[in-house]
């Protein structure tokens, strides 16, 4: 079955990459111009084997943020609105999945600082490459929303959301199955 993820993972990658090319490149030129920065955000993420890797996005947000969580109180541009609402910020991931990264569905690959210092039985969430979707990401689909009504965005991040997160990531992995993975998708896009 794992075999079969992968050559899905690939193949639905590489068929959408080859579709969306053309709109790709105007989207990217168009968020360059509308960010005034190059339109790929690049970012170092925590992936499987606590391997650190980089992750790649649709850049949404004018100027530079240190903080290690996005909240809607940030200077996200409206282009930047829109793409993070229906996730076309995260297209540019097909590259990650092609890269052997990560994987259409899997817990969400997190900065360092979150994943690469998980203990015990929580690091089985780093035995599985991260996804671009799955449960705790449709769980969490407005977590920017969720933060920004917060007093402490960061530290809710990280003493509910994220904590919570690497409960739905544990049960995901234990539970594993193609037709699981199928759900997700189909519940992200629709």
């Amino acid at each position: 079955m794992k075999g079969i993820k992968i050559f899905m993972d690939y193949s639905l990658a590489f068929t959408l990459l080859i579709i969306l090319i053309l709109p790709l490149i105007l989207l990217f030129i168009l968020v360059s111009i509308n960010t005034g920065k190059n339109g790929i955000f690049i970012q170092k993420r925590v992936g499987e084997n606590a391997k650190i890797f980089s992750i790649y996005k649709f850049r949404t947000m004018k100027g530079t943020y240190t903080s290690s969580v996005t909240t809607q109180k940030m200077n996200i541009t409206k282009l930047g609105k829109f793409l993070r609402k229906y996730k076309i910020d995260e297209i540019p991931q097909l590259i990650n999945i092609l890269k052997g990264d990560m994987s259409w569905v899997g817990p969400r690959p997190d900065i360092v600082g979150f994943a690469d210092k998980l203990k015990g039985e929580d690091k089985i969430i780093l035995s599985v490459k991260p996804g671009i979707t799955g449960p705790a990401q449709l769980k969490y689909r407005n977590e920017e929303e969720i933060l920004s009504q917060v007093d402490d965005p960061e530290y809710y991040n990280k003493e509910i959301i994220w904590k919570d997160k690497i409960e739905i990531n544990k049960k995901y992995i234990k539970n594993w199955s193609l037709k699981k993975d199928m759900i997700y998708l189909f519940k992200t896009v629709f």
